[in-house]
């Protein structure tokens, strides 16, 4: 076990495999749990419970989605930005924004939004926090803590980690992959992982770079790419043996 470590499967798994990563991975000076309504599925960890707080968030966040996708349906399927729409509820417009900025469809950020805003709604009510949701983070931690990178059948896989600093800031840490789980991508990588400022600009920059990342000689091209946003702390790309790395990135042997 890592000290104060987060150990997250950030390939977006589902089912047995990701509860059973998460019964093991408890920072052991905070409450963790689950909260899950449809398709939203997070974990939790905080000073103190606030589920009930967190899952009416997530039932206001989803209402206000699926209101937004019937009578917008583009907004779900759309792969490339779409014009902003100034009635739009505020997590539709910071979705719309950020994916036009980075140059996806809305959709490539709602998870990496999701968990933004909840630690947003919660950051005045505890010290620390983690909200994962589908291997998107949003965290504010006062302590070191490792995640572990989960790179599908990569011989990265489940070896390295990120370490990251106290800071009273939050920070996003989202990971987009070609290879594992059921999450849109058209590249090869076995995990893009980004850090930054906000996650859900780190989700859909996730998936950009990863769509761009089909063979090896990619890694570089898309790592030149990514750090032109000034947001954007640091960069890993895993695709089979081969990881390119660039930014304020502290990797570790787990």
């Amino acid at each position: 076990m890592i000290p104060n470590g987060l150990i997250i499967h950030m390939t977006r798994s589902t089912g047995y495999e990701e509860r059973f990563y998460r019964n093991i991975s408890r920072p052991a000076e905070l409450v963790c749990y689950e909260v899950k309504h449809k398709e939203t599925d997070l974990f939790c960890c905080t000073d103190h419970d606030l589920g009930g707080f967190i899952k009416d968030r997530v039932l206001t966040y989803r209402h206000q989605l699926e209101g937004y996708i019937s009578v917008n349906p583009l907004f779900q399927e759309s792969l490339i930005p779409i014009k902003d729409d100034p009635v739009a509820p505020p997590i539709v417009r910071e979705m719309i924004r950020a994916s036009a900025a980075v140059g996806v469809g809305p959709m490539a950020t709602v998870a990496g939004a999701i968990s933004e805003c909840i630690g947003r709604d919660i950051s005045g009510l505890t010290g620390d926090f983690i909200i994962e949701n589908g291997g998107d983070i949003y965290l504010r931690t006062s302590v070191e803590r490792t995640i572990q990178i989960h790179a599908g059948r990569s011989p990265f896989s489940g070896h390295l980690g990120i370490k990251i600093p106290s800071s009273a800031e939050s920070r996003g840490v989202c990971t987009s992959s070609g290879t594992v789980g059921h999450s849109l991508s058209f590249g090869k990588a076995d995990a893009v992982c980004i850090l930054g400022r906000s996650a859900l600009f780190a989700d859909g920059l996730a998936t950009y770079l990863g769509n761009i990342v089909k063979k090896k000689d990619d890694i570089a091209r898309a790592i030149e790419q990514g750090q032109t946003f000034s947001d954007i702390t640091a960069i890993l790309i895993i695709l089979g043996d081969q990881l390119g790395a660039w930014g304020d990135l502290d990797i570790v042997e787990t």
